[in-house]
């Protein structure tokens, strides 16, 4: 199971750490990258092909403000890109997820909402676990125990 995280300022790694904690949870590995599509796009294109040579599975990508990476990622590969709208400047990360859903067809990039980089590595977790039913078993152990728990501290509450 590979994995990428790619993230266009190192002012975003806050963010962008929540994912790397998911997929080390679950066992993915992964590499980390910034990179930036408007700074360094030779760069970006470089990394993609590299990536894809290593069979790299899914691509979890973070951006704010005009948010072009994710899509940039996606239109150089067929690797699944998810995009993580990052919260920046003066429209609060609202930018950035329009940027991201807003993909022209046919170069699709799923997103997450605004700083969620973990539910982007739950994400990649779900479209892995199709591959590796190791993950997938580790997946439904997960979801049993987040029901499990929250029926446990939540029985009995009342107002």
């Amino acid at each position: 199971m590979k994995a990428a995280i790619i993230y266009g300022s190192k002012s975003d790694s806050t963010i962008m750490k929540k994912a790397a904690d998911v997929l080390e949870d679950f066992g993915v590995g992964y590499t980390s990258h910034i990179l930036s599509a408007h700074r360094v796009p030779e760069l970006l294109q470089q990394t993609i092909a590299r990536l894809e040579a290593e069979e790299t599975e899914v691509i979890i990508a973070g951006a704010g403000l005009a948010a072009h990476l994710p899509g940039v990622i996606a239109s150089l590969t067929l690797i699944p890109v998810i995009g993580v709208p990052i919260a920046g400047g003066s429209l609060g990360g609202m930018d950035a997820l329009f940027s991201i859903v807003q993909m022209p067809r046919p170069i699709p990039v799923a997103a997450v909402g605004v700083d969620n980089a973990a539910n982007a590595a739950y994400l990649a977790c779900e479209i892995l676990s199709i591959k590796y039913p190791e993950l997938k078993k580790a997946l439904v152990e997960f979801r049993k125990k987040m029901k499990d728990d929250f029926a446990r501290d939540n029985q009995g509450a009342v107002l």
